[in-house]
């Protein structure tokens, strides 16, 4: 039931926070349904227990408030990663535990994808205006940097190892997976979508990562 004026403004006073992670929860899925442009404030104003001048006030503009969308989506993903307690594994175990939780991440979280597809058309400009969003992104780098300097100093993994084209081809694996679900399985079924075909193509990242990395 849409509440009115009053209701809205006595819950702008007693839990902001709240109105703003309801607004973004909200917003997270307008525009992971009808992309940037095609978003409207009013289609997030009707779902939400907030006004558009809580929108306006919180979030400064439509472009504000989807930068906000992006900013929350990264920062769950790497909030993520960093729970898996990496430093206390040794390198490949670490690296498999990482190559799973983000195949399981992106698979259980396909609004991100279609976030970052959406920004993708847009040429990263809503990313770009962010302060936030690349030291949010280089967290995983640093991580995988470290990561790679203790596999190759106890010769688990190669010396050439690079952490930004591992992290590129996990990325890739993953989100392929998502964003291409539809066409793919239209052309050659739904096999690889089961239960069962995700948790052969879980396995396979892990496998495929782990070979690229391992010393010979």
């Amino acid at each position: 039931m849409k509440r009115n004026e009053g209701e809205r403004k006595s819950s702008w006073k007693q839990d902001p926070e709240g109105v703003k992670a309801d607004i973004l929860a909200v917003a997270t899925s307008v525009f992971a349904e009808s992309g940037f442009s095609g978003a409207r404030i009013d289609e997030i104003i009707r779902r939400t227990k907030s006004s558009k001048r809580m929108i306006y006030y919180y979030f400064g503009d439509k472009s504000g408030l989807y930068a906000k969308v992006l900013e929350a989506a990264y920062a769950r993903l790497r909030k993520g990663e960093g729970q898996l307690d990496l430093q206390a594994l040794p390198p490949l175990d670490a690296l498999a535990k990482l190559a799973a939780f983000t195949f399981d991440f992106h698979r259980e979280n396909p609004e991100y994808i279609r976030l970052i597809t959406i920004e993708n058309i847009h040429h990263g400009k809503h990313l770009k205006q962010s302060e936030t969003i690349p030291k949010l992104n280089s967290q995983i780098i640093t991580g995988l940097e470290e990561l790679c300097r203790r596999g190759i100093g106890e010769g688990t993994f190669r010396e050439d190892v690079d952490p930004l084209e591992l992290h590129w081809t996990i990325s890739a694996f993953c989100v392929f997976n998502i964003s291409n679900r539809a066409t793919f399985s239209h052309l050659y079924g739904d096999d690889l979508f089961t239960d069962a075909g995700q948790e052969r193509l879980r396995a396979r990242l892990v496998s495929m990562v782990l070979d690229a990395v391992r010393a010979s």
